[in-house]
C-alpha cells in the first residue's frame, strides 16, 4: 500500500534553500525578489549591491551546480540578478559562510595577508569568485608556469619555478628587499594546525620587483584570473588580489566544501509560489512549461536571468507569471550527431564552453569575450538568442556557423535557420507559445573561423560591433563563407552581399579589399555613446581585411 503524501512536507522541501549549511525557506518570497535582496533581508549581509546589473561582482555567491559527471561544481554567480525563488532546493555559500568557527578560509586568509582588501566593499564578491576557482577540481599546482607542464615558462621574469606552497606564506615571485626595512612580524594566525605545528610565519606582502608589461593570467597554482573577470575593485589596483589568488595552495581533502564536490548537485523540485499578486512556477517538464506558456502569453521564461535580472533591478519590471526553465532536462541536452551538434538552450555558456572544448573555433574565440565569467556561469545560449538583442555576441558567431534553432510549442517542434529567426529590434518569428529548446550547429564546421569584438574594454563589456567569419578555402578559391554581424542594425544579420563578393573568388588580398568596400555598407549603423555610425562602418570593413591577414599568416 502506498504511503499518503504529506503535502506540507513536500512543499517545505521544495521551498528550502541551504545557505552556508543552514536550511532556509523561500516559501513567501515574491518572484521579483532577487537572491541578493533576500539574503540581506535575512541578515546575510556579506554580498553587496554595487551596480545592480551584474557588472561589478560585489554580490557574487557560490552555487552548487552539476559538473556533468555526477558530482558538483561550485560556481560563482551574481546574486543581484537571480530571483531567490529560482534557487529553491539549491545550496549556496556567501563569503561569511566559508570560514570555520576558529579559522579563516584559505581564500580569506590570503586576501587579508596580501592586502587584497581595502575599503572591503567588493571583497565578499571577490572571495566568493575566488573560492569557486579555488575548488575547481582540475586546478592543480604546476611548477612549469602558465604554459603548462613540459612547456617553457613564458613569464619567468615574473613567476619563479618554485611551487606555491599550501601554507600560503610564500609569494610566486620575490619581494623587493630593502636594507633599511625591518622584518614585519606575523599579524595573522597560522591557517591550519599543521602550519602552527611547523612554526610557519605569516608575513604580509610589501613592494615587488619591477615586472614585465605582460602579467600572467594563470598562476603556478593553476588559478585562472579570468575567474575574477566579473569582479571590480576601485581600491587595490588588483595586484594584491592577484597575489592572493596565485598564493593559494591545494585544497585540504578534509575541507567539507571540497568533499561536497563528490556528491551530485541538488535537483530543484517542481515548485509554485504565489505572492504579491505574482506567481513563480518551476514546472516538472517541458510539457507543463508549454501548457503554462500557452495559457499566459505574457509570462516570462527565466533561465540564467542575466537579462531579466536587470529588468527587475534597474527597470523595476514585474511579470504576472515567471516560469523557471533553467533545469528542464529537455533543455539541458548536449549531443553530437552525424551531421550536427545539438546544444540544449538551458545550458549555460560556461557549460557549453567546457562541452565543446575548443572544437568550434569561432565559439572558442567568442566565449572569453562574452561579458564575464560570473555572467557566463548563469547566462544560457537560448536566453541570449531569445532576448533578440542586436548587440548580443552569440548570434553573430552562430550565424557564421549556419546554426539552426529548434522551437518547441504544444503543436510540436520546428527547426528554423538562425538567419531567418530575427525580424527586427528584439523581435523574431518565434510564436508567443514557443520557446527555444536547442541550438544546432551543422558539422563539419568551417576550418577557418574568427570572432572580432570591438568594445571600449577587451573584457566584460558590450560590443560596439561584433563580427564572426567562417570560411573554407580549397585550391586557392573561397568555397564557403558566412559572416555574422552584430551592432550594425536593429538586429544581428548575415552580411550576404559581402559573402557574395568573396564566394568563388581567389584567396587574394585584392578579393578581400574589394569585399571590405562592400562590408562597409552593411546594415544601418547608428551613433550612440559606444561608437559613431562612421566608426562602426569602418570597423566592419577592417574586420574583413583583418580576417584575410590573420588567416593568410
Amino acid at each position: 500500500m502506498t504511503e499518503p503524501v504529506n503535502q506540507a512536507e513536500t512543499d517545505a522541501a521544495a521551498t528550502a534553500l541551504t545557505v552556508n549549511g543552514n536550511k532556509m525557506s523561500v516559501a513567501d518570497v515574491a518572484p521579483h525578489t532577487t537572491t541578493l535582496q533576500w539574503l540581506r533581508g535575512n541578515g546575510i549581509t556579506g554580498p553587496k549591491e554595487g551596480c545592480g546589473e551584474g557588472e561589478c561582482g560585489a554580490c557574487a555567491v557560490m552555487v552548487s551546480r552539476p559538473d556533468g559527471e555526477g558530482g558538483t561544481r561550485w560556481t560563482s554567480v551574481n546574486s543581484c540578478l537571480v530571483p531567490a525563488a529560482m534557487l529553491a532546493g539549491q545550496e549556496i555559500y556567501t563569503a561569511e559562510g566559508l570560514a570555520s568557527a576558529d579559522a579563516l578560509h584559505p581564500v580569506q586568509q590570503e586576501m587579508a595577508m596580501r592586502g587584497g582588501s581595502q575599503c572591503g566593499y567588493c571583497t565578499p564578491g571577490f572571495v566568493s569568485s575566488m573560492a569557486a576557482e579555488y575548488y575547481r577540481e582540475d586546478r592543480t599546482n604546476c611548477a612549469c608556469g602558465p604554459g603548462g607542464c613540459c612547456s617553457a615558462p613564458t613569464t619567468s621574469d615574473i613567476i619563479s619555478t618554485a611551487r606555491a606552497v599550501p601554507s600560503g606564506n610564500k609569494l610566486p615571485w620575490p619581494l623587493v628587499v630593502n636594507d633599511d626595512a625591518q622584518r614585519l612580524e606575523p599579524w595573522l594566525p597560522p591557517r591550519t594546525e599543521r602550519d602552527a605545528a611547523a612554526g610557519a610565519d605569516v608575513v604580509p606582502a610589501t613592494r615587488y620587483e619591477s615586472t614585465s608589461p605582460h602579467e600572467p593570467e594563470i598562476g603556478p597554482n593553476g588559478f585562472d584570473l579570468h575567474a575574477l573577470s566579473g569582479n571590480l575593485c576601485r581600491c587595490t589596483g588588483y595586484r594584491p588580489i592577484r597575489d592572493a589568488a596565485f598564493a593559494l595552495g591545494e585544497v585540504d581533502p578534509d575541507d567539507p566544501i571540497a568533499q561536497r564536490r563528490d556528491r551530485p548537485a541538488p535537483a530543484s523540485p517542481p515548485l509554485r509560489i504565489e505572492t504579491s499578486g505574482s506567481t513563480f512556477v518551476r514546472p516538472a517538464d517541458l510539457k507543463e512549461t508549454l501548457r503554462l506558456l500557452a495559457g499566459t502569453p505574457e509570462a516570462v521564461l527565466v533561465a540564467g536571468s542575466t537579462d531579466w535580472g536587470v529588468e527587475l533591478t534597474i527597470k523595476h519590471r514585474r511579470a504576472p507569471l515567471t516560469i523557471a526553465i533553467d533545469q528542464l532536462p529537455e533543455l539541458r541536452q548536449f549531443h553530437v550527431a552525424g551531421d550536427h551538434i545539438e546544444i540544449g538552450a538551458a545550458l549555460t555558456l560556461s557549460e557549453v564552453e567546457r562541452l565543446l572544448g575548443g572544437s568550434v573555433p569561432v565559439l572558442a574565440q567568442a566565449f572569453p569575450l562574452f561579458a564575464s565569467r560570473l555572467i557566463r556561469n548563469a547566462a544560457t545560449i537560448g536566453g541570449n538568442l531569445g532576448t533578440g538583442s542586436p548587440i548580443g555576441d552569440m548570434a553573430p558567431a552562430l550565424l557564421a556557423l549556419d546554426a539552426e534553432l529548434v522551437l518547441s510549442s504544444p503543436r510540436g517542434d520546428r527547426t528554423v535557420a538562425l538567419a531567418d529567426y530575427f525580424t527586427g529590434y528584439r523581435t523574431s518569428i518565434r510564436a508567443a507559445d514557443e520557446l527555444i529548446r536547442a541550438v544546432r550547429i551543422p558539422t563539419p564546421v568551417a576550418p577557418m573561423g574568427q570572432f572580432y569584438k570591438v568594445a571600449k574594454r577587451k573584457f566584460d563589456d558590450i560590443s560596439s560591433v561584433a563580427v564572426a567569419i567562417a570560411a573554407t578555402v580549397n585550391d586557392g578559391t573561397v568555397q564557403h563563407i558566412r559572416i555574422g554581424v552584430g551592432g550594425a542594425a536593429a538586429m544581428t544579420l548575415r552580411a550576404l552581399d559581402t559573402e557574395a563578393a568573396v564566394l568563388g573568388k581567389p584567396w587574394t588580398a585584392e578579393t578581400f579589399e574589394a569585399a571590405a568596400e562592400v562590408m562597409q555598407t552593411v546594415g544601418t549603423p547608428m551613433s550612440d555613446h559606444r561608437a559613431s555610425a562612421e566608426y562602426r562602418s569602418a570597423t566592419l570593413a577592417q574586420s574583413i581585411r583583418r580576417f584575410y591577414s590573420e588567416a593568410a599568416s
